[in-house]
């Protein structure tokens, strides 16, 4: 049996991770916050070192977007300095590391999708931690694929579907955020294709390396996502409200937002194969799953 190490077992992705169905021969060891924590080094150091694992692949984040902005060092902490010391135990071992990033590396002023190469430039904590994470994982002589996504939804966790429906569950209206861009993308898509870059990486020395962009297919954004959203749930018999645009600067946060979240999907297709399915396919199994099947 071939184990593959997963940190933030526990959170969205992490959760997503350990319902993948996995090849035969394969088997997902996971650690959650209590099981490991990734504020020591030497605690990261030692679960790598426990046994020979196939592959790492790093699903812990500090992913609280505003809080970051008052609390940088628990944020670069396991940002960061957690890659780090993944990338350090993975190079010593001779094990590859997949490495979860995010859209807040850059600064979200580019017209078009971003491409894995163009310049970053983060606009708060988050982002420039996440940054710094790369920064460690290509630089600790690991071989690793960075994988960056956006907007990551699921049936379980804390994200915008399941807030939307909460909030529509008692509001016959919404106010959502309609001049940022992006594309969603299911917790349980990302956790496939992480897993099959995983697999590669460890039985095949020539694997593509390096950084790669993996959301679902299609633009929108946020209030056409909640507009969508709501439809399918009302054909679901579920909860529905109208969704009213409005502008960035009329819902202000701690954090500034990248305006253009969009990632360019090109390289993952080339390098892995994976062609990532349109946005709304992906959002209708997660209400299947939250309410039930169109009736």
């Amino acid at each position: 049996m071939r184990q593959v190490l997963v940190t933030g077992a526990g959170g969205q992705l992490g959760t997503a991770l350990g319902a993948h169905t996995w090849p035969e021969g394969w088997e997902l060891v996971g650690f959650d916050r209590a099981a490991l924590d990734l504020c020591e080094p030497a605690a990261i150091a030692a679960i790598v070192a426990e046994r020979p694992w196939a592959a790492v692949i790093n699903a812990a984040a500090y992913t609280a977007v505003d809080k970051a902005e008052d609390d940088q060092v628990a944020a670069w902490t396991v940002n960061a300095l957690a890659p780090a010391a993944l990338g350090q135990a993975c190079a010593a071992a001779g094990i590859p590391l997949v490495h979860v990033s995010t859209d807040y590396v850059f600064a979200g002023d580019k017209q078009g999708a971003w491409q894995v190469d163009d310049p970053v430039g983060p606009l708060g904590v988050y982002g420039a931690s996440k940054l710094g994470g790369e920064l460690a994982v290509r630089t600790s002589g690991a071989r690793h694929a960075i994988v960056r996504t956006a907007w990551v939804v699921s049936a379980g966790g804390a994200n915008f579907v399941r807030t939307m429906l909460r909030l529509a569950a008692d509001r016959p209206a919404l106010r959502v955020v309609a001049d940022q861009r992006g594309s969603p993308t299911a917790a349980a898509d990302l956790a496939a294709a992480l897993a099959t870059i995983a697999v590669r990486l460890a039985e095949d020395a020539a694997a593509p390396t390096g950084t790669f962009h993996l959301a679902n297919a299609g633009a929108t954004d946020w209030a056409a996502f909640a507009t969508e959203l709501f439809r399918q749930s009302a054909a679901r018999g579920g909860p529905t409200a109208r969704v009213e645009g409005i502008a960035t600067a009329d819902y202000p946060t701690r954090a500034r937002r990248p305006a253009n979240s969009l990632l360019d999907l090109a390289a993952i297709g080339q390098a892995y194969g994976i062609a990532p399915r349109p946005w709304q396919d992906a959002l209708g199994d997660i209400l299947d799953e939250l309410i039930g099947p169109i009736k």
